[in-house]
């Protein structure tokens, strides 16, 4: 896929604008260029590179500007945060901002992220209505030191888009029980609306926290399956 620079904190893969509409997919995961080019971060992206029929846009996510060492960033968000900082709220509306200039180049539109990507996609889902899908991939679903962003407080906002997070049994990083949490009372707020799954397999990696080229793949199959034939 050609990698199109939108500015230096946003780009995205796959056919050029001027061929008009397609499905979009908004993958975080690191930097936007990272998320977009880095292994094993984009796996997801270097599954759908041969796709002719859908683009992937990726943008910086908070602490990860100007190359900075993504295992600090969390650190970042909490000592930003604790201090009484918004980073996110920010971060989300910029996101939004972005949807919506892009629209005109979007026919469906869903969302994916890894760990801290994921909580950002579910952040960015729960105010954009033009995104249908949600794909998380171990994701993140709390902050100790912010709750008010903890994704539980996110359900009746997510209840009418379609979920999947995959997720190790044992991640003692992001808490497999943390997430099934906010699965479980997202499952209950959608009663029979769209549906929500929670796949869970061997955790792998350091804390369990790892996600498998394999468990990548089949995320990024299931949303261009769906935002094809959406």
């Amino acid at each position: 896929m050609t990698y199109h620079p939108i500015s230096d904190l946003a780009a995205f893969v796959g056919p050029p604008l001027d061929e008009g509409p397609l499905p979009a997919l908004f993958y975080f995961a690191l930097s936007a260029e990272d998320s977009l080019k880095k292994k094993p971060f984009n796996q997801p992206v270097k599954y759908l590179e041969h796709s002719s029929t859908i683009r992937i846009f990726s943008v910086t996510l908070p602490a990860h500007e100007n190359h900075f060492p993504p295992e600090k960033a969390m650190e970042v968000w909490k000592e930003r945060m604790t201090q009484g900082e918004e980073i996110i709220p920010p971060f989300i509306e910029h996101v939004k901002g972005l949807i919506s200039e892009y629209t005109p180049y979007i026919t469906t539109c869903g969302v994916a992220g890894l760990s801290r990507g994921a909580f950002i996609a579910c952040h960015v889902a729960a105010v954009c209505p033009e995104i249908t899908h949600i794909l998380g991939y171990a994701p993140l679903t709390r902050l100790d030191y912010a709750p008010h962003l903890n994704l539980e407080t996110l359900t009746n906002k997510l209840s009418e888009k379609k979920l999947r997070f995959y997720m190790g049994n044992n991640d003692t990083r992001t808490g497999t029980e943390n997430a099934f949490a906010f699965i479980h009372k997202l499952a209950k707020e959608k009663r029979h609306s769209a549906p929500v799954e929670f796949i869970l397999g061997p955790s792998i990696g350091y804390q369990g926290h790892g996600t498998s080229t394999e468990v990548f793949h089949e995320g990024a199959r299931w949303i261009q399956k769906e935002l094809i034939h959406e």
